[in-house]
């Protein structure tokens, strides 16, 4: 589904902040990006999305080559991104906040049926529906962002930081509702997580970037029983 080749990012066309990155995904893949803050994870999540310009290399979305695409052009192709922060529009209702999530098709029946799908999803949100997204504490904030990309119906799901400040009974709970995506819906994500135990125990494969670079790669069982996770990311 997603091809990166050779992905080199500057921030003020001086500053590097990915080297050279390569990486698949396939369709239907659960795949985690881990390392530590300043690794380029953000970054390149936002390079996918069409949010920070490329400097060098390519990506290519089902065949086809985006990597000059418009970030709202990406959305339309199935491509949503749950941003770190949440970034919701927090006088606004809960209601609102999705809706602004189906701008790429405005009709009602599409609308109607992904309101129901997240509701599913997220049954809190129904009972909030009518409260300010601002008022809604951190957990229910995040299946908040969570619950307004997917209502682009993406092909594929990215997230980063999804844990981010959430006590350990609601990253849990995020983490749960990832897997149901995967295992039920057969989405494609992409998952970008500090907590690499949890990212890894929830996708199946994974990439381990460091200072820009992808440094390790490999299923998710083989990468935890390496040194360089145990050692460096799980302090065992």
């Amino acid at each position: 589904m997603l091809d990166v080749a050779d992905l080199r990012v500057s921030y003020a066309g001086e500053v590097p902040a990915l080297h050279g990155v390569s990486l698949t995904v396939g369709e239907g893949e659960a795949v985690a990006l881990v390392g530590a803050n300043g690794a380029g994870k953000t970054t390149l999540l936002k390079a996918l999305a069409g949010l920070v310009e490329v400097a060098d290399g390519g990506i290519t979305f089902r065949g086809r080559t985006i990597t000059r695409l418009p970030a709202d052009e990406r959305v339309g192709l199935g491509i949503a991104l749950v941003p770190e922060g949440r970034r919701l529009f927090g006088r606004l209702r809960v209601r609102d906040n999705l809706t602004l999530g189906t701008y790429t098709n405005k009709d009602p029946a599409h609308r109607a049926g992904r309101l129901g799908f997240v509701y599913s999803l997220f049954p809190i949100l129904r009972e909030r529906a009518e409260q300010r997204a601002g008022t809604l504490s951190g957990g229910e904030q995040q299946m908040l962002a969570m619950a307004r990309a997917l209502m682009a119906d993406p092909k594929v799901l990215m997230l980063d930081e999804p844990s981010l400040g959430l006590m350990p009974s609601m990253v849990d709970q995020i983490m749960e509702v990832l897997q149901r995506l995967h295992r039920e819906q057969g989405l494609t994500i992409v998952l970008v997580e500090q907590n690499v135990h949890a990212a890894l125990e929830t996708c199946g494969r994974g990439y381990v970037l460091q200072t820009g670079r992808v440094v390790a790669q490999g299923a998710s069982a083989q990468l935890l029983a390496t040194d360089l996770i145990r050692k460096s990311y799980l302090g065992i």
